[in-house]
């Protein structure tokens, strides 16, 4: 009696600890632990529960790419000239030196170093061909966006951009938001800003004017898509109705599909040039710099594992559930025998991790006198091991195996084709069951 009440107290001492901890409103759950132990009446047992990976700056684990891939400046050395003083010419750029040289790496190191270190391109001296550049980032992973992505650029912010999103590895792009200081001009759509859109058109792409000003707004530096704007359609202002939002993802796919990525592409079509017309004369004024990109997420793993790991320069998801894969999204080996399904985030707080089942007492009964523990295990007699009991543990000293007069009869070779029949008739129902079970055959 002791024993138990010393358990329950610990465990409800566990649940105070972690609501105490809790990042977000309780009331609809963080998602943050794949299983628990509880106490039942077989005793300490696991409770699952819908997890995922927590939100982390997902710039740490991506492979930067740029076209053209001599776009960088400092190879020649070149000197450029202040966008809003065209007198003032003291920023040199040299691939060879260190301090002078502006590599890509640049724009995703530690912020607060002073002088501001930043990306460069090279300047428009190609002018009237247009300054074309591709940045593109990857992970080689799905990732789900969770804050707003964010560039920072030292050279006035470009007066046409577009941020774009691929969902296959790059192999196909589709845009993200349109930049713009004339969205008419530049792409054909009338101008919009996130404030714009509705619940019914959170999937719109839309062409901002917004974050591209010249020179004149020197201090209006960045450039936004505004994810935590569009969550807020249905979570609230402050995000406090969260559990609205996840029904949403968790019911709607295109809206599950709109925050994530594999791939992110920044495409510069013009930098900065502060005034309707272009100064011919002094073409060094013009280029692209960003000091700073913010993508904020966390790796995809279908509410199957809560950590991913970077390893080998490539993220992966610690899964759990008894799934495996990359992003989670296929059973284990030994429970394919029915169909792999994404956990849930419904019901609030927990969710639903659908877990794959090993026993029940309808269709996969625990053989031998084995009983069925919480659809995850059998508990097996003594003399009987396995999944389901169905082998009989050999006693050497007895000279062969032999099991318990258990009152059903042993799995035997010879009662295994009676097994596998009913198995295959029963298959297309467990096929509508979303969660994976051991393949027996």
């Amino acid at each position: 009696m002791r024993f138990h009440l010393a358990l329950t107290l610990q465990a409800l001492w566990t649940g105070v600890c972690q609501a105490a901890m809790q990042h977000y409103p309780a009331a609809w759950g963080h998602y943050d632990v794949c299983k628990s132990q509880v106490y039942s009446e077989e005793g300490l047992t696991w409770d699952y529960m819908a997890c995922q990976p927590e939100a982390a700056d997902m710039t740490q684990y991506l492979k930067v790419t740029l076209d053209p891939p001599n776009i960088t400046c400092g190879d020649p050395p070149e000197t450029y000239c202040a966008l809003e003083n065209p007198y003032m010419c003291n920023n040199e750029c040299d691939a060879t030196t260190d301090e002078l040289a502006h590599p890509p790496e640049l724009m995703f190191d530690t912020e607060g170093r002073n002088p501001t270190t930043f990306w460069q391109s090279t300047s428009w001296k190609k002018y009237p061909k247009a300054l074309l550049v591709n940045i593109t980032l990857s992970w080689n992973k799905t990732i789900e966006l969770t804050d707003d992505i964010v560039l920072t650029f030292e050279s006035g912010r470009p007066e046409q951009m577009v941020l774009e999103k691929s969902l296959d590895y790059g192999r196909s792009w589709q845009p993200y938001q349109f930049y713009a200081t004339d969205c008419l001009d530049a792409f054909t759509m009338e101008p919009k800003t996130v404030q714009d859109l509705t619940q019914h058109t959170l999937l719109d792409i839309i062409c901002t004017e917004d974050y591209s000003r010249g020179y004149v707004w020197k201090n209006d530096k960045t450039v936004r898509f505004e994810i935590k704007d569009r969550f807020a359609l249905f979570a609230g202002p402050r995000l406090h109705n969260m559990a609205s939002l996840y029904g949403q993802l968790d019911t709607t796919k295109n809206l599950r599909d709109f925050f994530t990525i594999t791939d992110l592409r920044v495409r510069l079509l013009r930098p900065a040039t502060g005034a309707t017309m272009v100064d011919e004369n002094n073409l060094s004024r013009y280029f692209y710099a960003i000091s700073d990109i913010k993508v904020q997420g966390r790796c995809k793993c279908n509410l199957h594992a809560n950590s991913c790991v970077y390893d080998k320069e490539k993220l992966s998801c610690e899964c759990e559930h008894n799934t495996t894969g990359p992003d989670c999204g296929r059973c284990k080996k030994s429970y394919q025998g029915r169909a792999w399904s994404a956990g849930s985030y419904l019901p609030i707080p927990k969710g639903t991790a659908n877990t794959s089942r090993v026993c029940d007492n309808e269709l996969l009964r625990c053989q031998n006198g084995g009983v069925c523990v919480n659809n995850v295990r059998c508990s097996c007699p003594s003399d009987y091991s396995g999944l389901l009991c169905e082998n009989p543990r050999c006693e050497s000293e007895l000279g062969g195996c032999r099991g318990p007069d258990s009152g059903q009869a042993p799995l035997t070779p010879a009662s295994l084709p009676g097994l596998l029949l009913l198995l295959l008739l029963l298959g297309s129902a467990l096929l509508r069951e979303a969660s994976c079970w051991p393949a027996l055959l």
